[in-house]
């Protein structure tokens, strides 16, 4: 069978990395931020559409896809307006633009009609009508669907997070592969990044741009000397604290201004997992934040990956918001493995389009 894929919202892309790594060619990725165009482009090869996904035309997805027998679309929709940070806004009625993500998504396969659909997001997302509707428009469309909440150190990824995978195939039952690591050999911090050259805080590899960490104030450089792997700021001694941590408020945040552990997983990587004071994203024992390169070794991009174009300065603020929203390239290779195998047991099954909802939700 030919396979051709396209991603959309691919980013810088951490989706369509992983989805070739598994034997899927994708074609081209979607999205509405130029700047990704550079690392997207130069490590996987594929065609970068520019463009804003409401005003994409499915005829124009549908040229990349000619001559497959087997047409994927995949996405990663935004992920902000969904997460439980987000939550405050939709008690007081707000509503974000960009939940309207998904519905154009949808959209797109109500024209195209793809076989295999693939879709990654933040777990609150199976909460929202939102998800609801696009399930039924799925099954509508006779989908067999599938989807789970994913804790990613199962299929690879050093960071403990979690993430809401949904499979749809039109030839049969498709479902994830099982998980390949279980809590007794996850991926840890050492595993991930212990190989990189020591910096300090400020410091820049003069191997490796990327490997860049921040500037750390006189004061968050005692507090990060007084803080120990896996502790909290309830280490430190008073004169260290902020104010902030005295209020009930405050207390409720221990992980702010934290150390990873070498032997577990990191924390979820966000888009500000370079700087100290954002999460727990010191180094487990270089008195700094994780640098830019860590960043992404833990999000499963090879050591190797670029970034930006070395004719233009770095942008640690760019390029700390690419990295932190990117799919792990492991979630996105099991996310294709899992379509390989479906397509490999059911080969012969392609205009088979009976409708079978398979609901799977865990927490």
């Amino acid at each position: 069978m030919s396979i051709k894929a396209v991603d959309l919202f691919c980013g810088i892309g951490g989706l369509t990395h992983g989805l070739i790594k598994a034997g899927i060619p994708v074609i081209a990725g979607v999205d509405i931020d130029k700047t990704c165009e550079y690392a997207y482009t130069y490590n996987n090869h594929c065609r970068f559409i520019n463009e804003d996904i409401d005003n994409i035309k499915p005829e124009d997805l549908l040229n990349f896809l000619l001559g497959a027998d087997i047409k994927i679309l995949a996405g990663c929709a935004p992920c902000q307006p969904f997460s439980r940070y987000s939550s405050k806004y939709r008690k007081s009625g707000q509503v974000n633009n960009k939940w309207k993500l998904l519905y154009s998504f949808g959209r797109l396969i109500n024209a195209i009609i793809p076989e295999i659909v693939s879709m990654e997001n933040v777990p609150n997302l199976r909460n929202e009508k939102v998800f609801m509707d696009f399930l039924s428009m799925l099954i509508n469309l006779n989908y067999h669907v599938f989807y789970k909440v994913i804790y990613c150190p199962d299929y690879g990824v050093p960071q403990k997070r979690s993430r809401l995978v949904l499979l749809a195939s039109r030839i049969g039952q498709i479902s994830m592969i099982d998980p390949i690591y279980s809590k007794n050999n996850y991926l840890t911090v050492r595993n991930a990044i212990e190989h990189l050259q020591p910096i300090s805080a400020g410091e820049t590899s003069i191997d490796d741009p990327m490997h860049t960490s921040s500037v750390l104030s006189e004061i968050n450089l005692k507090r990060i000397r007084s803080s120990k792997p896996g502790g909290t700021w309830r280490d430190w001694n008073e004169e260290l604290k902020l104010s902030c941590h005295n209020k009930e408020s405050g207390k409720t945040f221990p992980s702010v201004y934290g150390r990873m552990e070498w032997d577990k997983p990191s924390p979820t990587i966000t888009t500000q997992f370079y700087g100290y004071g954002n999460g727990r994203f010191g180094h487990p024992e270089q008195d700094r934040a994780i640098s830019l390169r860590e960043g992404a070794i833990l999000q499963t991009f090879p050591d190797d990956y670029k970034f930006f174009d070395p004719s233009k300065p770095i942008q640690k603020r760019e390029l700390g918001m690419h990295i932190g929203n990117a799919v792990p390239v492991e979630l996105g290779k099991a996310i294709g493995l899992s379509i390989m195998r479906h397509l490999n047991q059911n080969g012969d099954k392609k205009n088979d389009t009976s409708t079978t909802f398979r609901r799977t939700d865990t927490n």
